[in-house]
């Protein structure tokens, strides 16, 4: 597994897409994909690409490890 370049929330850039995801999440870039069509995930979809804002990464992280 690679080695995350993102150190806090901070560093992440501002929309996340599946590279991004994976790389932060430590998991595989087709199962990046797959969370980034999850009911309740907050992706958006822009002309053909899927993002998430990294605000509403960052709530939705909270939201499901109980903090």
């Amino acid at each position: 597994m690679k080695k995350c370049i993102y150190k806090n929330y901070d560093d992440l850039p501002l929309m996340l897409d599946a590279k991004v995801l994976s790389n932060v999440l430590g998991i595989s870039r087709s199962s990046a994909y797959e969370l980034l069509k999850k009911e309740g995930f907050p992706a958006l979809r822009i002309e053909g690409r899927v993002v998430v804002p990294r605000d509403k990464f960052i709530e939705w992280v909270e939201q499901n490890t109980g903090k």
